[in-house]
């Protein structure tokens, strides 16, 4: 009997917390939000004076709210118009240009351990099963 209470208790708060999120869970973070992330990685990983991280700040949210512009744009015409293709081709050039941006202010050095170590390390990972390459969805 306490297995089976126990079981519909856990049962229950999974539905609750799962339904509790707004659009399934996933919420875009904003521009402000994303550029703070690089913010920390950068100054915890390379020490960057605060002058410095300002400038990288300004530009990478101004690059952050044209790509999201950009990305509203090309979904804008629902789904049937979607095209991978193109929205991956527009978004490399956004990744390209924080890639400059970077690079005008770390040295080689630092550029190439973030770019090797850092930046992987900062993309969401999926868990297995749930789609993408080798998600398993046969």
């Amino acid at each position: 009997m306490k297995k089976i209470f126990l079981a519909a208790l856990a049962s229950f708060a999974i539905i609750f917390t799962a339904s509790a999120q707004p659009g399934g869970g996933f919420t875009r973070r904003t521009p402000e939000e994303r550029a703070a992330t690089i913010h920390q990685k950068l100054d915890s990983a390379f020490k960057l004076d605060a002058a410095t991280l300002a400038k990288i700040d300004t530009a990478i949210t101004t690059l952050y709210k044209a790509q999201d512009k950009k990305r509203e744009e090309l979904m804008a015409g629902g789904p049937g118009s979607f095209d991978r293709e193109t929205m991956q081709a527009e978004m490399k050039k956004y990744s390209d240009a924080q890639d400059e941006i970077l690079k005008a202010v770390l040295t080689e050095e630092q550029y190439i351990i973030w770019k090797e170590k850092i930046q992987p390390a900062m993309r969401p990972q999926r868990p297995p099963g749930m789609g993408g390459p080798g998600g398993g969805n046969k």
